[in-house]
């Protein structure tokens, strides 16, 4: 008895912390990479990350320009982040995402001129695959 109850508890543990199993998607929002153009005149584009250590959507494109990027953390268990890879575009984007809780949204704004790929990561999950890209178009 001792020994399963020690089993059952090593088990509620493991899973508290994540080591149960993969996570569930988050339901995706309608409009998530959808790029939009703000009354300021600013593109603007929403994307998320969850508990699966994924970007939704991975990949988006905007046209050169100012671009209002906000990242919701539909995890309920995972702390993300959200940076662009340094040295891997074709120019750098300082602007970052340090630390976003489970629940909360941030916004960054940057502009961009020129066109080509712009791979995206959280700095705590690359080891996971946690990587997107912005696409700049020409």
């Amino acid at each position: 008895m001792g020994a399963f109850l020690g089993s059952l508890l090593v088990a509620g543990v493991l899973a508290a912390c994540g080591g149960g199993g993969t996570p569930a998607a988050a339901p995706s929002a309608a409009g998530l990479g959808a790029v939009t153009t703000a009354p300021d005149g600013v593109q603007q584009v929403t994307i998320q990350t969850q508990d699966n250590y994924k970007f939704s959507p991975a990949r988006f494109t905007v046209a050169p320009g100012r671009v209002r990027l906000t990242v919701v953390n539909a995890a309920t268990q995972f702390t993300h982040s959200f940076r662009f890879s340094h040295g891997k575009g074709p120019e750098p984007i300082a602007a970052e995402i340090q630390v976003l809780a489970p629940g909360q949204r941030q916004t960054i704004e940057f502009s961009v001129q020129k066109p080509g790929d712009y791979p995206f990561e959280c700095s705590f999950h690359t080891q996971l695959g946690q990587f997107g890209t912005m696409t700049v178009g020409g």
